[in-house]
Order: C-alpha cells, then sequence, then structure tokens
C-alpha cells in the first residue's frame, strides 16, 4: 500500500525518448495572405557573463569564531525554550492550586 507505484523497467521510458510523439508533417497556413519575404527573427541580446567569485576559504580563525557563533545560538535557543517549558509548568501548578482552593471553598457551605 505504502511502496510506490513504479513501471517495470521494460514499459519505463528512457531519458531519450519522449512520451510525447514528434510533430511531424504539420504545415501552418500563413499569417497574412500578403507576398513578401520573410525576415529572420530578431536576436536577442545575449546575457552578459556573471563576474566569477571565488570560492569561500575557511580560515583557522573564522571556523573558531563559526563554531562559537553555532555554540552561543545554541545556548541563547535552549535557555528560551527551557524558560518557556518553566513557565508554562508554574502556570500550570497555579491554575491546579486555583483549582483546590476553590473546590474547597465551594464544598464548605455543604458540609455544615
Amino acid at each position: 500500500m505504502f511502496t510506490p507505484k513504479i513501471p517495470p523497467p521494460d514499459t519505463a521510458p528512457t531519458p531519450a525518448t519522449s512520451l510525447d510523439p514528434p510533430l511531424t508533417g504539420l504545415v501552418h497556413p500563413p499569417a497574412c495572405t500578403c507576398h513578401h519575404t520573410p525576415t529572420a527573427p530578431a536576436q536577442m541580446p545575449t546575457p552578459a557573463t556573471p563576474v566569477a567569485r571565488p570560492a569561500v576559504q575557511l580560515t583557522p580563525g573564522s571556523l573558531i569564531v563559526a563554531a562559537a557563533g553555532g555554540t552561543a545560538m545554541v545556548l541563547i535557543i535552549g535557555t528560551v525554550l527551557v524558560s518557556m517549558l518553566l513557565a508554562t509548568a508554574i502556570t500550570a501548578a497555579s491554575v491546579a492550586l486555583c483549582a483546590v482552593v476553590l473546590r474547597s471553598l465551594l464544598n464548605r457551605p455543604n458540609n455544615r
């Protein structure tokens, strides 16, 4: 059920072939009935070749800076996540305490 439905190798198209048959023998009627000589299509300007940028070279100093930055990010993100978890735990404890107090206040008149 979860396996991909791949056609068997003998029926799969090869990269050299296309699933669409080539259009041969089609003749399009001319766009106009006047008899003029066709002109060559306008040449598109060639895009300028991009300037080759040098490859990134890491020096020992930049590696240390990258490692220190990664460590700092992990510590900061970890601190934020732990503080959010702590805030959730404190909120849950205070809500539970309020529920116990309200329950005891509401049940006390019935016990007298």
